[in-house]
């Protein structure tokens, strides 16, 4: 097949990096050579930072309205193309291309819409004194910095994209250069339908050589970062030095709870797909299940079963694809191998280690019998009782990954800082100002 030649988009342009650096991208599924990339550094950056900078005052000054359209163009434009997105998304990380059609192509299209929506429909809360009247404005933040992962690159990507501009900020992207077709699909889009020069700047490249620069900056005064527990202390102590503001979201150390008082078929169908959806690649998969005693064997053996129908094939015809890199299947050997030192039974394919201190997204799956979280239970008033017991960002009961646009997302501890979601992410990219103004009884 042909190569596919990505390049950054730095005020309007598409340019190679400064040095001509390049990266190979590769479809784990086939190993096959599929895109070049920017090899992005320092300078790459620092241009892609000075556009946005110069964009600012002009697109942050742009109606509401305006903005609104923008993002409403550009997901009538994803989804006009949804099936080349979900062939690349599928291409560039080895997920199924129909998970990629249903799921990430779709959520891309509904995060624009929802944002265009959502910062339509923004109030300014206004107090009176006597003599006097307060009110409040919502100032965008300035240049942010959207730092996204491999395993949703559009789904993750527009997720912080969206309310960026909505609220009328002007971004540097640097998606992971693992996953980097779907974000250039996009930028040829905001090219397309017309979005201000220097508005949206997209640069490729390596973590350290070109996310680093990106968060130091100290012309960018927000970062919103997607990844890893110890990426995300790298990048905590780096937006720090100039007090930017920061969102991370670090992923989960997820559990599944089982009850046995559930539905047991209609949760071994949710454990099921909620530890191998994507390969177990998503931050919200179980990472871990436990079970109440008097259900573990007969759950045990209902699981296990169909785990071993699960088949890895080849993603343009199958629901289970690879997982993302030869690192990434390493880590999860490495685990499989230290449930066995441990001690753990294999039952298909994993183990059962006594702790897992990082969080690893791949297939294995440790039980845990027991009298995130994903509950499984009947009774209403037990899913009360144990969720408030719970410090956990999120819980779902008797589901799993059933997603409103409107709520706080995000976890706590190790696995993030701040709540994405609704308004709260329109809050995140902006400033408040409050403004009093005093007049004649």
């Amino acid at each position: 097949m042909t190569v596919l030649q990505c390049l950054n988009l730095v005020d309007g342009r598409f340019v190679a990096a400064a040095d001509g650096g390049t990266l190979d991208d590769f479809n784990p599924a086939t190993g096959e050579r599929i895109a070049v990339l920017p090899r992005s550094r320092a300078a790459d950056v620092d241009a892609a930072v000075s556009a946005a900078e110069r964009a600012f005052p002009q697109w942050s000054e742009t109606p509401v309205e305006d903005r609104a359209r923008c993002l409403e163009r550009i997901a009538d434009a994803v989804e006009a193309r949804l099936d080349d997105f979900a062939e690349l998304e599928s291409m560039d990380t080895g997920k199924p291309v129909q998970l990629a059609r249903t799921v990430d192509i779709p959520r891309a299209v509904a995060n624009l819409r929802f944002f265009a929506q959502a910062v339509r429909q923004q109030e300014a809360p206004s107090t009176e004194m006597t003599g006097a009247i307060n009110y409040t404005q919502r100032m965008p933040v300035g240049v942010a910095a959207l730092i996204t992962p491999w395993n949703l690159p559009i789904y993750l990507l527009t997720w912080k994209l969206a309310p960026a501009l909505a609220m009328g900020c002007t971004v540097v992207c640097k998606p992971s250069e693992l996953s980097p077709l779907t974000a250039h699909a996009l930028a040829n889009i905001i090219v397309n339908v017309g979005l201000p020069p220097g508005v949206a700047n997209f640069v490729f490249g390596l973590g350290s050589e070109a996310g680093e620069p990106l968060i130091r900056s100290p012309s960018v005064d927000a970062v919103s970062f997607t990844g890893g527990t110890v990426t995300g202390r790298t990048v905590a102590v780096a937006a720090s030095e100039t007090f930017k503001k920061l969102s991370l979201e670090l992923g989960g150390k997820n559990a599944t709870i089982v009850f046995a008082d559930c539905n047991f078929d209609q949760m071994i169908e949710g454990v099921l797909r909620s530890s191998f959806l994507n390969s177990g690649q998503i931050c919200l998969c179980g990472s871990r299940i436990l079970v109440e005693r008097p259900l573990l064997d007969k759950f045990l053996d209902a699981f296990v079963k169909r785990t071993k129908s699960l088949t890895v094939g080849d993603p343009k015809t199958s629901w289970m694809g690879s997982v993302i890199s030869p690192q990434q299947l390493k880590k999860v050997e490495y685990y499989v191998k230290l449930a066995a030192e441990e001690g753990g039974e294999i039952l298909c394919g994993g183990g059962r280690p006594g702790a897992l201190p990082r969080k690893s997204l791949g297939l294995l799956l440790p039980f845990i019998h027991s009298t995130l979280k994903t509950k499984l239970c009947k009774s209403t008033t037990l899913a009360h009782r144990v969720t408030r017991r719970m410090h956990t960002g999120m819980v779902w009961v008797n589901t799993w990954l059933k997603r409103d646009l409107r709520v706080p997302f995000g976890g706590i501890k190790d696995s993030g800082i701040g709540k994405e979601g609704g308004m709260r992410s329109l809050e995140f990219f902006s400033e408040m100002k409050n403004i009093c103004i005093q007049y004649e009884e």
